[in-house]
Parts: C-alpha cells; sequence; structure tokens
C-alpha cells in the first residue's frame, strides 16, 4: 500500500485564482474518494482536472467565484471558501464507508504598501514609482501633467507651482476595490522618518496640507475611477535648507468599493470657503475628526 500523502490538500493562492490540489487519499487511510464526491466553495464548483496517476483532483477559481467571501481586516484581504467532501452512495448501495468532511481555504493579501517617490529634481528621469507586492496588488504614485493627461517628464518645480500627484492601483481579478491615500510625509532623504519632515496628509486621509492659510492643496473630486486618486500640493522647501531636493513617501491601502468610506477609509480635503472639511466621496462626518485631530 502506498504511503498516506502528508497534506491531503494543497492550495496555491495566486494573483487572481486559487488552486486547489486534493489527493483522493483524503483521510490517509488508503481508501480513495470519489473525485465527483469533491466540491469546492458554497455553489459546488466541480475539479477542474484529474491525475490518475497520481490520484489528484485539481481545482481552480477566481477568488470571488464559487461562494468565496471576502473578509476586511485593517491589514489584508482575505479571501474564504472550503472544499467539501460528500459521499454518495455508489451503484444501488444505500450506504457510504467515510464521513462527509469541510476544508477551510483562506487566501491573504496585503491591502496596504508604501510607495515613494524619486528625488523631486530638475531631471528628466521620470517620476514614478512602482511597488508590487507578492500577491500582486499594484500600487503606484506618478507626477502628472497638469491636465492629468500624462505622467510628467521633469521632475523640477517653481515656488507657487503645484504639484499634479496621482495614486493608482491594479487589482486584476480582485473584487472591485477604492484606493486611499494614508499619508504622505516630505523629507529631505529616502528615509520617511527622518528629520526635519512635513505631513501632507495624515490621520488617515486627511490632506493636512490644505488646511494652512497660503496653500489651495486639495484632493480631486470626481476621481476618474475607484482604482485612481489624485491631488495637489502647492511646491514648497525646506525652510534653510539649499538642496532643493525632496522626497515625497505616501502609504497607500484600498477598500472594497462596494463598502461606504468611514473616518479609516476617506480623501479629505479642507474647503477655504465654506471652512469646513469635505469628503471625496461619502458623508460630511466622515471628516471631522480631521479638525479635531482624534481619527481612528
Amino acid at each position: 500500500q502506498a504511503a498516506a500523502p502528508l497534506h491531503p490538500v494543497a492550495v496555491q493562492c495566486q494573483e487572481a485564482q486559487v488552486v486547489v490540489t486534493v489527493h483522493r487519499d483524503l483521510f490517509g487511510t488508503g481508501r480513495l474518494v470519489r473525485a465527483a464526491d469533491l466540491t469546492l466553495g458554497t455553489a459546488a464548483c466541480p475539479a477542474a482536472a484529474q491525475n490518475a496517476a497520481e490520484n489528484t483532483v485539481t481545482f481552480v477559481a477566481g477568488l470571488h467565484e464559487c461562494g468565496s467571501t471576502l473578509q476586511m481586516t485593517p491589514d489584508s484581504l482575505i479571501y474564504k471558501t472550503s472544499l467539501f467532501y460528500k459521499p454518495t452512495p455508489t451503484g444501488n448501495a444505500v450506504i457510504v464507508r467515510t464521513n462527509p468532511a469541510v476544508v477551510p481555504i483562506e487566501c491573504h493579501y496585503p491591502r496596504k504598501s508604501n510607495v515613494s517617490s524619486n528625488a523631486v529634481r530638475p531631471t528628466w528621469a521620470p517620476f514614478r514609482s512602482t511597488l508590487s507586492v507578492e500577491e500582486k496588488l499594484v500600487f503606484s504614485l506618478r507626477l502628472m501633467n497638469d491636465d492629468w493627461s500624462s505622467e510628467r517628464l521633469s521632475n523640477g518645480f517653481q515656488l507657487g507651482e503645484s504639484l499634479h500627484l496621482q495614486a493608482d492601483v491594479v487589482s486584476g481579478d480582485h473584487v472591485p476595490l477604492r484606493l486611499f491615500v494614508d499619508d504622505c510625509v516630505a523629507t529631505l532623504s529616502p528615509d520617511r522618518s527622518s528629520s526635519p519632515r512635513y505631513a501632507l496628509i495624515d490621520l488617515s486621509g486627511c490632506l493636512v496640507d490644505g488646511r494652512a492659510d497660503d496653500t489651495t492643496s486639495a484632493f480631486i473630486a470626481p476621481r476618474p475611477k475607484q482604482e485612481t486618486l489624485q491631488f495637489m500640493v502647492d511646491a514648497f522647501k525646506f525652510a534653510g535648507d539649499d538642496r532643493n531636493l525632496i522626497y515625497i513617501t505616501c502609504h497607500l491601502k484600498v477598500s472594497p468599493a462596494d463598502q461606504a468610506p468611514n473616518p479609516l477609509n476617506k480623501a479629505c480635503s479642507f474647503n477655504k470657503a465654506s471652512s469646513l472639511w469635505a469628503p471625496v466621496e461619502g458623508t460630511g462626518d466622515i471628516c471631522s475628526c480631521c479638525e479635531t485631530g482624534n481619527c481612528p
């Protein structure tokens, strides 16, 4: 008798799908279960392939297919499904020799990532930084031209001009996602914790730079799409520094597009005319903590 498999159920969490490989010696007893008695998810999706030589059954499903559910945590997107084994009598038999079984399956994907600009300086090198996390949620932060139509070729600015910054996420076949900029900090070195440092966006999406008397910095509303967030920041320099070189590091995150914005997931600008904070989307009360500084 062949040795029982050490791990009868193997799971691969890929960019846009989950692959589940099941050894038919599911219980390690040497008795092979019928492939037809195995299904994936509450939608009872059947196996995509069988390997008779290795006695394995393979399921392939999109992350939000076969009745899977999505759970949000502060740090992760968690897709949950289950492998079901429901033995049925064979032939005319009225008995079965194995118990039904349910194997919970989870795929975890980080929903946050840090992206950083190149140095903002007079050079023709394109301003771009794209960070691809392991599971292929691709975040980017780009400096755009004044009409947002394309990426800006120069990183050089004169005081009095505005930086047009665009954050994006490419979510592939995940559920529809909405992008937020959690915080942005400007520093004189690539280390975002270095000193001096100046917060442009803070408190989970408050564009605090726009609260100053002499700025027009703000998020752009409405968004061009849910996976994109644009904002403008008036050009500045650190007092007493003659390097004329600034690094901007932003912390981006996503939430499901059908989840209403809230104090943790928001994009709020200060409206000088009304002296009130206003969100790109959602109700105004989600921005109230931008003024008090007591955001969650």
